[in-house]
């Protein structure tokens, strides 16, 4: 099959990748929430080789990312678990690290609180984390022009949909024992935020 391909990860992967360079260093198992077309998994698993990258996404978004990944053929990035937060099908394997991209603002609010349920049950380093990133609201206000656009196309595609208030998300983060390590600017209005346990 031809490899889905989604221009945004090109222009995102260079800034995500020196974020991961930092927070993923000392880490081992990583468990990538949505890992969509794969081309993120194969980037990053290539870049970073002593990590063990899982991809992971509802069984639709398989056949793209296995060829993505056949193609790369990376010891290190395993095939893609089939991961449905909402419908609770978390893997029984753990992991010192997890990593999303652009997977809140298309999720239900009900599912980001199954994400981070799931994620405190997978996560079992006591230094655990996790890297999102993607557009987030600060104090309730857009941080552009172009970001409150982007939300209003959400959610006339869906109503569940929406870019995410950073304030809720860190609440919701400390529930289950994370806390905001870092808040790091992004090109193109987003932000990468990084919280670990303890």
């Amino acid at each position: 099959m031809d490899k889905p391909h989604a221009p945004s990860c090109e222009r995102n992967r260079e800034p995500i990748l020196a974020v991961l360079r930092e927070h993923f260093a000392d880490r081992r198992r990583v468990l990538e929430i949505g890992s969509g077309t794969g081309q993120h998994a194969v980037y990053f698993g290539a870049a970073l080789p002593w990590l063990q990258w899982q991809t992971s996404d509802r069984r639709e978004h398989h056949a793209g990312i296995r060829a993505w990944l056949d193609e790369a053929a990376l010891p290190n990035v395993l095939a893609p678990l089939a991961l449905d937060v909402g419908a609770d099908t978390w893997p029984d394997a753990r992991y010192d690290a997890a990593f999303s991209a652009n997977t809140l603002h298309i999720m239900s609010w009900t599912d980001i609180e199954a994400l981070f349920a799931g994620l405190a049950r997978v996560l079992d380093a006591d230094d655990a984390t996790l890297v999102v990133y993607g557009p987030f609201n600060q104090g309730g206000t857009y941080t552009s022009p172009g970001n409150a656009d982007f939300d209003g196309w959400l959610k006339a595609r869906g109503a569940h949909m929406g870019i995410r208030d950073a304030e809720a998300v860190d609440a919701l983060a400390a529930r289950h024992g994370l806390a905001l390590a870092a808040d790091l600017a992004m090109p193109a209005h987003n932000r990468c935020r990084v919280w670990r346990r303890g």
